[in-house]
């Protein structure tokens, strides 16, 4: 009974984690009452909405009035948006409810990026003071939050997206108003993918709200098979080789041979996606049991063929939100607009004063701005600007969107010069058409190590961080001591070898594992959960591993 108290209640150090035994103690009582009112759509909504809420304060305390506030905020614009007659009102609502989601999201997490490079650009020394939690403090009499400091909620930016496209979707008459705030509740914070998506479109979920819930024996089959196998890509792909080899390379990468780094790098790319993909695995087969459909969110990303096609792959419901809510209106492949120009003006300013001095800055500045000046004279030229531009500008704030650092920015800008790069090349390529297998491979490979190491800006903790990476891999890989550093390391790089091994597996073969865990009898899937538990849990590091992209 202790123990039920204590993991229905706050605490800090313990929040609900899916790789925990305390989340499938959490799960199998809110299951067990689901049971019990699922069949009645109203009663379902609000434990749903409720249990979620609870969810979101077991992870991030008080910052569950964030996750309210957003939720009235945009339920009331929401239909406001939808009952107004007049195009310049919905306009203005729409433009409101987005300045509302982004300036909170922008105060929570861009807080010290924008201080830091204000400071930096005038050599100020102003400091974040938390005037949010200071007005709260003030007005609840008690000093519940620290003013000193401005902390990141967990999932505010999973949420804030969601709600985006909820006000959005509206506007473009894709979705009407939900008639219930604790449906709309139930929509923004359902938990299994509240702190680290997917990110759910409003059109895709608000329909399954008040569905009739029949879960089928495939489909419970399936859900089970899903929560599997994102418990093994976390638990066993991504955690292990972490705790055991990578974390410790990337603490000191000065203390290791370039050759130990660039294999770090191939491990951290396994880790990053079996922490991700696994938390999105869990959450979808979460979802399944409840009989909710979430989106696919990895498609097999270490296959694709250049790096336009893995962002089609990796991360799909940000990638898509992306281009439908940022890329297209902004012009899309076809037309710039003053948003492209300025915004390019200004972050080429601020990058090229970031990372060299205020002379660069301007003469940066200057050229963009004599290019697109040409461009009002050179159709040709305008074309393939205009083509290109929108994409930059996408992941750029793509890059922003995973980190408040410049560092950030130069990885979604690396990405952004990938595709533009490929658009090009795919021109003059002479394997482009080819259906040689060394030619698909030669592809794959090329996209791989790409997408690799521009995650040393994803994963490196500061800039010098990075610069000691790349000093290693270019003055001292140490070739002679290689077969060293894989005996010595022999079970991560087996581990990483049966990783990589499964991805690259095709279609086929997996979904003929899938099928065959899913038409099995109940005895074989219950050995073959206790089999995964054993395997997981003798795996697990005694340090806690949070996923990756609950700081996003």
């Amino acid at each position: 009974m202790n123990r039920l108290i204590d993991i229905f209640s706050f605490s800090e150090d313990f929040p609900l984690i899916f790789t925990q035994a305390n989340f499938w103690i959490f799960f199998a009582v809110v299951y067990f009452i689901y049971a019990i009112v699922y069949s009645k759509k109203s009663l379902r909504s609000a434990y749903l909405f409720a249990i979620s809420l609870l969810f979101y304060y077991k992870t991030s305390g008080f910052f569950i009035g964030i996750l309210i506030f957003s939720t009235i905020n945009d339920f009331f614009l929401g239909k406001a948006i939808y009952k107004s007659k007049s195009v310049l009102l919905q306009k203005t609502l729409v433009t409101i409810s987005v300045i509302i989601n982004l300036g909170t999201l922008c105060y929570f997490k861009y807080a010290y990026f924008f201080t830091e490079s204000y400071n930096y650009l005038f050599q100020t020394n102003y400091e974040v003071f938390n005037y949010l939690a200071h007005w709260a403090n003030t007005w609840s009499s008690a000093d519940y939050f620290t003013v000193d400091k401005i902390i990141l909620p967990v999932g505010i930016s999973f949420y804030t997206f969601q709600t985006i496209s909820y006000s959005v979707d509206i506007y473009r008459k894709q979705i009407k108003p939900l008639n219930s705030i604790i449906d709309f509740g139930f929509f923004v914070s359902f938990f299994p993918q509240l702190v680290a998506g997917p990110i759910v479109r409003a059109s895709d979920f608000v329909p399954q709200i008040r569905k009739d819930i029949n879960i089928t024996k495939q489909e419970f089959g399936g859900a089970t098979y899903m929560i599997l196998k994102g418990l093994i890509k976390k638990m066993l792909f991504a955690d292990y080789i972490a705790a055991n080899f990578m974390d410790r390379v990337f603490d000191v990468p000065e203390m290791f041979s370039g050759f130990t780094n660039v294999m770090a790098m191939f491990g951290y790319s396994l880790q990053i996606y079996g922490d991700f993909s696994g938390y999105t695995d869990i959450a979808i087969g979460l979802a399944m049991l409840m009989g909710y459909k979430l989106p696919v969110n990895f498609n097999s990303p270490y296959k694709a063929i250049h790096c336009g096609d893995f962002w089609k792959r990796w991360h799909i419901s940000l990638s898509s939100w992306l281009k439908d809510y940022l890329y297209i209106p902004i012009g899309g492949n076809r037309n710039g607009s003053i948003f492209s120009y300025t915004f390019i003006l200004i972050f080429g300013f601020l990058g090229a004063f970031a990372y060299a001095d205020f002379g660069i800055a301007i003469i940066t500045t200057a050229a963009i701005g004599l290019l697109l000046i040409i461009t009002l004279f050179s159709s040709r030229l305008a074309w393939h600007f205009n083509r290109n531009v929108n994409i930059m500008i996408t992941m750029l704030v793509g890059g922003l969107w995973h980190g408040a650092s410049w560092k950030f920015v130069i990885w979604g800008g690396l990405n952004g010069v990938g595709i533009v790069t490929y658009k090009y090349w795919r021109k003059i390529s002479p394997y482009e058409n080819s259906k040689a297998w060394y030619a698909l491979l030669w592809r794959i490979a090329l996209t791989f190590v790409f997408i690799t190491f521009t995650r040393i800006y994803f994963r490196g903790n500061s800039m010098d961080h990075i610069d000691r990476f790349y000093q290693q891999v270019a003055t001292n890989m140490d070739w002679q001591n290689a077969l060293s550093v894989l005996w010595e390391y022999r079970v991560v790089f087996i581990v990483m070898l049966i990783g990589y091994i499964t991805h690259w597996l095709p279609y086929k073969t997996k979904d003929w594992i899938e099928d065959l865990f899913i038409k099995s009898n109940m005895a074989i899937k219950a050995a073959v959960v206790m089999v995964v538990a054993v395997i997981c849990y003798q795996t697990y590091a005694a340090d806690f591993q949070p996923f990756i992209y609950f700081q996003f």
